[in-house]
C-alpha cells in the first residue's frame, strides 16, 4: 500500500535463523573481495533492509563533535536522508543508541518526540550502534511504515549481531589497509637505507633520499635544504615530473624560494619537524603544489645541517605515522650523508698522510739530530706553506731555540724565545696561534719587530709521558691567507715526529748513562752477596755506596731490637774504636728517620744530625737513604756526606737501587746470622722433645737420638752415635733383635710397636729423608707412646656398643659408615652389617626430601641440636627419633662426616598423642559446653576462659588478668566477693544469682557455681566458675508472672461484669416501664430515651465483656469477620473517642463467611487495634486508625493500618517475647498467639510499614469457606 511518497511493506512473518546465518555469511563473503567501507555499508543497508522487510534503512556517521550525518541509505527518502544532520541534543532513536551503546527500538512511534522519523513515515523505529574499536562510528535504523508494532526483541537481537559483525568487517578492512601500507612503507625504507648504504657521493645520498621519500609518500614534490654560510640553498629536488623539479629550481636560482628557506632554518633552530600551511595563491610554486601542510624535517651531519621539506600531496593530509616516516627517513639520509663526508674527509687525510710519510722516509735517513732538525724546519716549512720555520727545546725552564729555516736555507741559531702568551700557552700543552701578534695583550713587541712577525703559529713538543720536551713553530703564511684549524692540525702532526725524534736521542743518551751505572750495580751486587758477614759487608757496602755517589764520608746503621746500631762510620772508622760516637750518630740516625718519613732524605748534615754531629762530619751536604726489607720494613739505614753537589734525580734512581741491592745483601747477612742460631734452637727443641726420636742411616746405625730416649735407656745421647739399631734395642729388653723393627714392621708412615718387655704399645712414624751429597738416605723415627690412648679407645668402644641410645657415623651421600647395636635394633634390622648396607636416603627415611633438610641443615649450620625426624624401620613401621648430630669437616672446610645420637621416642610421641586427644577432647568439652567457664587464681584474677566467653563479646586477652569482680554488676560484687572467700577456704558455692556485664555493656542475668581447685597437696590453688545464663528464663518468668496476673484481671473483670449485669438488668426494666407512663413530660421523656439507650449500651458492653472473657473450647463454623470486627471495635470505642482517635471502617457489605471461631479470630483482631491504639497514641500527630475488609481471589483480606511511629524490626515481630513497647507495657507474646491462631485457621498475617506515608499495616487473610461446607453445615455435617 502507499504511505504519501513513500512505499511501504505488508508485514510478513519475522525472518528465520536459517535466512540469518545465510545473511552472515553473504557478509563475511562480500568482505574478502576488499571492498572500502562505502561501499560495504551500503550493501549492508541493501540487504538488511530486504532481510528485516522493512520499509527503509539507514546509516548514520559520528562525527568528531558528536554530530550524526546521514551517510547511506536505502528504501523511502534515501536521497533525502544522505547529507541530514542530526544534533546529539535532538530527540532521535539514532542519538540514544549511540549515546546508550545498545540497539534501541521505539514501536508505536510517538511523532511529537521522534521528528525525523515522523517525516519519514515510520510507525516504528529501531536503531543499532555500529562499534569499531570499540568507538561507536555510527548507527544502522530501521524504519516500517505501516505496522506500529513491528521490532520485536528478536529483531533487535539480530540487528545488534549485524551491526556487530559490520563494525568487525570494517576493522578488519582498516587493519589490512594500515599492514599494507606499512609494508609498501617498510619496504622503500629497506630499499632507501640499502641505497644511501651503498653511495659515498654527498650529492647522491641527498638526490637519493628525495626520491625515495616522496615515492613513499606519494607527494609531488620534495627539496632537500642544505646550509651553505650563514644561509640555506637548494641542493636536491624529487618531482613527478621533470616540469615541476625544473620549475622550483628556476624559482630557487631567481631567490623565489625564500620562504622555504626561512622554513628549514626555523627547522633546524627547533631540532624537530615543522609543519606550515600553504595557499597556491600566495605560494611561490603557485598551483604546481596544492594546498596543504608544508612539512620541514631537519638533519645535522658533523660538517652540514639541513632540512628536508615535503609539499602537500592531492590525495588527503599526511597522517601522524607518515610524519614520523618523513623524521626516520630524514635520520637515514643524515646518517649516509655523513658517511659519505667522511669518506670525502678520509681520502682527503690518506692524501695528506702519504705527504707525511714523504717526508719521514726523507728524514729518517738522517743519522745526526742537529742534521735531522735543521732538514726538518725546512721541509717542516715547505710542508705547511710558511715562509719561516724554528725548533727550540726546553732547558731550564726556558725554550732555547737552535734550528730554523727561511727562504728555503736552513741555519743555527741561538736565542731564548720570548716570555709571553705564546711561551705560558707551550709551557700547558697547548698550541698558539695569531693572525697578529700586535694585538694580542702581554706580548713582546720589540721582538715582534725585529723578526717583522705578521703570523704564528706554535706547538708544544711532548715527550710520551705528556712532558713538554721543546716547541716547534712557524711564521707567515706564503699565501697571505689565515691560519686555519687544517694548518693547526698538519703542524701537530709534524710536532708529533720531532717530538719522538727527541725523545728518542734522549732516550739514547740516558740509556748509555744507565748502562755505566747498572755495570757499577752489577759488581756491588756481586760483591755483596759473598759477603754474609756483617762487619765485612758494612765496610764493602759503605765504600763502595760512597765511590759511585762521590761522597767523601759514608756510615752504614743496621735495625736491632733494640734500635739501630751503626757498624762503620766514615772511612775505615768501625765501631770498637768510637763507640761513644757510634751510638751517638744511631740516635741522631734514628731522630732523623722520625721526623723525616720519605725514603730519601737530602739537607744539610747540621740540619739532618745535628750541630755537634754535622761539625764531625765536616758540616757539607747529607743524604739518608732507608733500607727496606722484602717486608717493608726497616732494616738499615745509609748515611753519605759531603758529596759537593746537591742530588739530582739521577743520583737519587741510582741511590733507590744501591738501597735495593744493600737491602737484599743485609737480610741475607741477617738471615744467614739468623740460620745458625735456629740451627742451634733446633738441636734444643729435638732435645726437649717427649717422644723418643732416633735416625740412622741405611746400615741401621744410630745418627742422632734425643735426650728423651737417651735419658728412657740411661745414657748420653753422644755415646748412643753409631750404634746399631738392634743394639740399642736390645739395651732394654734380654733378646737381642738382628734388624730394625721400626722398619720392618712401619716402612714408611706410621705403625704400632708393643715393646716385648714393658708392654707398652708406640705409635712409630717414620720418615726417610736425603741426607748429605755423601751420606745417602736416614731414616727418622718417632715413637709416641700411646697405651694409655689405646686403653681409652677400649673403654669408648665398650660405651659406644653398650649404651642404649643409637649412636651413628655417616655420609653427606647416604651411607652409614659406623653404627652401634642400639641403632640396629631401634631400626629393626638383624645386624650391624645390613644397616650399613642400607641406603639412608631411600631406606631409612620415608623420601629423600626429608634426608635432604637435614642435610641442608648440617651444611648451613654445621650442627643440628633435638631434631625430630620419622624413620622407616626394616618392616616398614615408622620410628620417631630424636637427632642431636654435629659435622666433621675436611682441610677444606668440606663435610666428610655426620656424627651423632638418635633417641627412639616413639613410646614418648605415643604418650603425647593420648595427652593431646585427652587435651583435644577435654578442649572441646569447654569450648563446646552452653556454660561460661573460667579459671581465677586465689586473688580472683581471671587466667582461663572458654570460647564461649567470646558469645559474649569479650576478646581472649580482655578477660586473661582481669579481676572476676570487675564482671559483675556492681550491687552484686559484695556477694561474689564473699563466695570467692568461701571458695578459697574449701567450700562449694551453688546457684548464685549473678548480674554479668556483657562485652557491649548490657547486663545478662546468669547462675553461678563456684568449686576450688586443689593442689596435690589439697591446698587451694584456683577457683572454676561455671555460669548458666538464665537471662532468657528470668524474663520469661517475669512475663509468665505477668500473663497470670493478667488473667486473674480478666477473672475479676468477668465477675464484675456478671455483677453489673444484673443492675442493668433493673435499670433497663424500670426505664421501659417509666417509658409507658403517658403522664411523663416530653423533657423526662427523652432523658429516659438517653438513659435507655446508654444502657442498652452498657449491657452490649457487658455482653462483649463475659463473650470475650468465657472459657470456651475451639469451634469451627462460618462466621462473619465484618460483625466480629464491629463488636471487637466496641470493645474499645470508649478509649477511641476519649483520646479523638479517628477510627474509618470500610467494610465489603457482601464479605463472604470464613471458618473459624468467633472468638479466637475476636482475640487477633483486639490485639491487632490495642497495638494500633499503642502507636497512633505515641505518633503526635492526629491518630487515625483504618479497617477495611475484602474479598478477592478465594480469600478474605481485613487491613489494619494505622499513621503511628512505625516498627522497628518488622521482620522480628511475630517472635515469641519480642516486643518494642516498654518495660512493663507488652509481653512479647500477643502477637505470636495471633500468628498461631491465624496460621490454625489456615491463613496468613503479614505486616509491613507503610512506603506512602508514616505508620504501619496488618493484613490478615483468611481463605473463604467453599460452597459444600455451606451445605454440609446447614444440615448438620461435619467436613473432615
Amino acid at each position: 500500500m502507499q504511505a504519501g511518497d513513500a512505499t511501504v511493506i505488508e508485514r510478513q512473518g519475522p525472518p528465520s535463523d536459517e535466512a540469518f546465518q545465510k545473511l552472515l555469511l553473504r557478509f563475511s563473503a562480500a568482505a574478502e573481495q576488499g571492498p572500502d567501507a562505502p561501499s560495504l555499508i551500503r550493501r549492508f543497508c541493501q540487504a538488511t533492509r530486504d532481510f528485516f522487510r522493512v520499509d527503509g534503512a539507514y546509516f548514520w556517521h559520528c562525527d568528531s563533535s558528536g554530530e550524526l550525518i546521514g551517510a547511506e541509505a536505502d528504501g523511502v527518502m534515501a536521497e533525502r536522508f544522505r547529507g541530514t544532520r542530526l544534533k546529539a541534543s535532538e530527540s532521535a532513536v539514532a542519538v540514544e543508541a549511540v549515546r546508550q551503546r545498545k540497539t534501541i527500538r521505539a514501536n508505536h512511534l510517538d511523532p511529537t518526540r521522534y521528528r525525523l522519523a515522523a517525516e519519514f513515515h515510520a510507525r516504528s523505529i529501531m536503531a543499532a550502534p555500529l562499534v569499531v574499536s570499540n568507538e561507536v562510528i555510527g548507527a544502522a535504523v530501521f524504519l516500517h511504515c505501516s505496522d506500529p508494532d513491528f521490532f520485536s526483541e528478536d529483531l533487535a537481537a539480530k540487528a545488534t549481531i549485524l551491526a556487530g559483525q559490520l563494525g568487525s568487517l570494517l576493522e578488519a578492512g582498516r587493519l589490512t589497509r594500515v599492514s599494507r601500507e606499512q609494508h609498501r612503507r617498510a619496504q622503500i625504507l629497506v630499499e632507501v637505507a640499502q641505497t644511501l648504504h651503498s653511495m659515498t657521493d654527498a650529492k647522491a645520498v641527498v638526490e637519493a633520499v628525495a626520491d625515495r621519500l616522496r615515492v613513499l609518500l606519494r607527494t609531488r614534490l620534495v627539496c632537500i635544504m642544505l646550509r651553505q654560510g650563514g644561509s640555506f640553498a637548494l641542493h636536491a629536488v624529487a618531482a613527478e615530473s621533470a616540469q615541476l623539479a625544473a620549475s622550483a629550481r628556476a624559482k630557487h636560482d631567481r631567490k623565489g624560494l625564500q620562504f622555504a628557506a626561512d622554513l628549514a632554518s626555523r627547522a633546524v633552530g627547533a631540532g624537530e619537524p615543522v609543519a606550515v600551511p600553504i595557499d597556491p595563491a600566495t605560494h611561490a610554486l603557485g598551483s604546481l603544489v596544492p594546498a596543504g601542510m608544508l612539512i620541514a624535517a631537519p638533519f645535522r651531519t658533523s660538517q652540514t645541517e639541513g632540512a628536508v621539506l615535503v609539499y602537500p600531496r592531492q590525495d588527503g593530509a599526511f597522517s601522524p605515522e607518515e610524519k614520523s616516516v618523513i623524521s626516520a627517513v630524514a635520520g637515514f639520509g643524515s646518517v649516509a650523508i655523513a658517511n659519505a663526508e667522511l669518506y670525502s674527509s678520509s681520502r682527503a687525510h690518506t692524501h695528506e698522510l702519504h705527504q707525511l710519510l714523504d717526508v719521514s722516509s726523507e728524514l729518517g735517513s738522517i743519522g745526526q739530530l742537529d742534521d735531522f732538525l735543521q732538514k726538518f724546519a725546512l721541509r717542516a716549512a715547505d710542508f705547511l706553506g710558511f715562509g719561516r720555520a724554528f725548533i727550540g727545546l726546553l732547558e731550564e725552564g726556558a725554550f732555547r731555540v737552535r734550528w730554523s729555516a727561511e727562504s728555503g736555507a736552513t741555519r743555527r741559531v741561538e736565542l731564548v724565545f720570548p716570555e709571553g702568551p705564546a711561551s705560558r700557552a707551550l709551557m700547558n700543552r697547548e698550541v698558539f696561534w695569531t693572525d697578529d701578534p700586535s694585538t694580542i695583550p702581554g706580548a713582546n713587541l720589540d721582538v715582534i719587530a725585529k723578526f717583522n712577525v705578521r703570523q704564528i703559529l706554535a706547538v708544544p713538543l711532548l715527550g710520551t709521558d705528556g712532558q713538554v720536551l721543546g716547541m716547534f713553530g712557524v711564521l707567515d703564511r706564503l699565501d697571505g691567507s689565515q691560519i686555519s684549524h687544517e694548518d693547526i692540525r698538519r703542524a701537530r702532526a709534524l710536532a708529533a715526529q720531532v717530538a719522538v725524534t727527541l725523545e728518542a736521542s734522549r732516550n739514547l743518551d740516558l740509556s748509555e748513562r744507565h748502562r755505566t751505572r747498572a755495570e757499577s750495580l752489577m759488581s756491588l751486587a756481586l760483591e755483596l752477596n759473598s759477603l754474609l758477614k756483617l762487619p765485612d759487608f758494612a765496610q764493602s757496602f759503605a765504600r763502595r755506596a760512597a765511590d759511585m755517589l762521590g761522597a767523601q764520608t759514608a756510615a752504614l746503621a743496621v735495625k736491632q731490637e733494640s734500635g739501630l746500631e751503626t757498624l762503620v762510620l766514615a772511612q775505615g772508622i768501625e765501631a770498637d774504636q768510637h763507640r761513644p760516637l757510634f751510638r751517638r750518630f744511631s740516635h741522631a740516625l734514628q731522630a732523623a728517620l722520625d721526623k723525616h718519613a720519605e725514603p730519601i732524605v737530602s739537607s744539610t748534615s747540621t740540619e739532618i744530625l745535628g750541630a755537634a754531629l754535622g761539625a764531625e762530619l765536616g758540616g757539607g751536604d747529607c743524604t739518608l737513604v732507608r733500607l727496606m726489607g722484602g717486608s717493608a720494613e726497616l732494616v738499615g739505614v745509609l748515611c753519605l756526606a759531603n758529596r759537593g753537589k746537591p742530588l739530582a734525580a739521577e743520583d737519587q734512581q741510582l741511590l733507590q737501587a744501591i738501597a735495593g741491592h744493600a737491602s737484599v745483601a743485609l737480610e741475607n747477612a741477617r738471615l744467614f746470622t739468623r740460620m745458625e742460631q735456629a740451627n742451634r734452637h733446633w738441636i734444643e727443641i729435638f732435645d726437649a722433645i717427649g717422644d723418643f726420636i732416633v735416625a740412622h742411616d741405611e746400615s741401621d746405625n744410630v745418627l742422632r737420638v734425643n735426650r728423651s730416649l737417651a735419658d728412657f735407656i740411661g745414657v748420653q745421647p753422644k755415646e748412643l752415635i753409631g750404634v746399631n739399631m738392634s743394639a740399642l734395642l736390645a739395651m732394654g729388653q734380654t733378646a737381642p733383635v738382628l734388624a730394625c723393627p721400626f722398619c720392618r714392621s712401619t716402612g714408611e708412615g706410621e705403625g704400632e710397636y708393643v715393646h716385648p718387655v714393658l708392654e707398652r704399645t708406640y705409635l712409630v712414624s717414620t720418615s726417610r729423608v736425603h741426607g748429605a751429597t755423601s751420606e745417602g738416605m736416614q731414616t727418622i723415627h718417632v715413637l709416641k707412646d700411646i697405651s694409655d690412648r689405646r686403653e681409652a679407645e677400649r673403654r669408648y668402644r665398650e660405651l659406644f656398643d653398650n649404651v642404649q641410645e643409637g649412636l651413628f657415623f655417616s655420609t653427606p651421600e647416604g651411607r652409614f659408615i659406623e653404627v652401634n647395636d642400639a641403632l640396629v635394633r631401634m631400626l629393626g634390622y638383624s645386624s650391624r652389617e645390613e644397616l650399613l648396607q642400607a641406603d639412608i636416603r631411600t631406606q631409612v627415611y620415608y623420601s629423600p626430601q626429608h634426608r635432604q633438610k637435614l642435610t641442608d641443615e648440617m651444611q648451613q649450620h654445621g650442627m643440628v641440636r633435638n631434631r625430630e625426624e620419622i624413620l622407616r624401620r626394616r618392616d616398614g613401621s615408622p620410628a620417631y627419633v630424636l637427632i642431636n648430630a654435629f659435622a666433621v669437616r675436611d682441610a677444606q672446610n668440606r663435610i666428610v662426616q655426620y656424627r651423632g645420637l638418635m633417641l627412639d621416642i616413639s613410646g614418648l610421641k605415643t604418650f603425647q598423642a593420648e595427652l593431646q586427644r585427652e587435651r583435644d577432647f577435654s578442649g572441646k568439652i569447654l569450648n563446646n559446653t552452653q556454660s561460661l567457664i573460667l579459671v581465677a587464681d586465689t586473688a580472683g584474677l581471671v587466667s582461663y576462659a572458654n570460647r564461649r566467653w567470646y558469645d559474649m563479646g569479650y576478646e581472649q586477652r580482655q578477660l586473661l588478668g582481669r579481676p572476676l569482680e570487675d564482671l559483675v554488676a556492681s550491687d552484686r560484687r559484695q556477694a561474689l566477693s564473699e563466695a570467692i572467700s568461701a571458695t578459697i577456704a574449701g567450700h562449694q558455692v551453688d546457684n548464685l544469682d549473678m548480674q554479668i556485664l556483657r562485652g557491649d555493656g548490657r547486663i545478662g542475668q546468669f547462675s553461678m557455681n563456684l568449686s576450688p581447685m586443689r593442689d596435690e597437696q589439697g591446698n587451694v590453688t584456683s577457683l572454676v566458675v561455671v555460669m548458666s545464663d538464665i537471662t532468657d528464663a528470668a524474663t520469661l518468668q517475669a512475663k509468665l508472672m505477668h500473663a497470670e496476673k493478667m488473667a486473674a484481671v480478666g477473672q475479676l473483670v468477668s465477675g464484675v461484669a456478671h455483677e453489673v449485669n444484673n443492675p442493668l438488668t433493673a435499670i433497663l426494666g424500670f426505664a421501659d416501664l417509666l417509658m409507658e407512663n403517658q403522664e411523663l413530660p416530653e423533657s423526662a421523656r427523652k432523658d429516659l430515651r438517653v438513659i435507655l439507650q446508654e444502657a442498652q449500651r452498657t449491657k452490649q458492653i457487658v455482653q462483649n465483656l463475659l463473650s470475650f472473657a468465657r472459657q470456651m473450647p475451639p469451634q469451627r463454623k462460618p462466621v462473619q469477620l465484618n460483625s466480629i470486627l464491629h463488636r471487637t471495635v466496641q470493645l474499645r470505642s470508649y478509649d477511641f473517642q476519649s483520646h479523638d482517635i479517628e477510627v474509618i471502617e470500610r467494610f465489603e457489605e457482601k464479605l463472604p463467611s470464613v471458618i473459624g471461631d468467633s472468638h479466637q479470630l475476636q482475640q487477633v483482631f483486639l490485639n491487632i487495634l490495642n497495638n494500633a491504639y499503642d502507636a497512633v497514641r505515641e505518633a503526635g500527630r492526629k491518630p487515625r486508625i483504618e479497617i477495611t475488609t475484602a474479598g478477592a481471589g478465594g480469600f478474605v483480606e481485613i487491613s489494619f493500618r494505622d499513621n503511628g511511629h512505625g516498627i522497628s524490626h518488622p521482620e522480628r515481630i511475630f517472635d515469641p517475647f519480642f516486643t518494642t513497647k516498654e518495660v512493663g507495657k507488652g509481653t512479647g507474646l500477643g502477637l505470636s498467639i495471633c500468628y498461631g491462631i491465624v496460621h490454625e485457621h489456615g491463613g496468613e498475617i503479614l505486616c509491613h510499614n507503610n512506603t506512602d506515608s508514616d505508620g504501619a499495616t496488618f493484613i490478615v487473610r483468611f481463605p473463604v469457606r467453599p460452597e459444600r461446607a455451606l451445605i454440609g453445615a446447614a444440615a448438620g455435617v461435619s467436613q473432615i
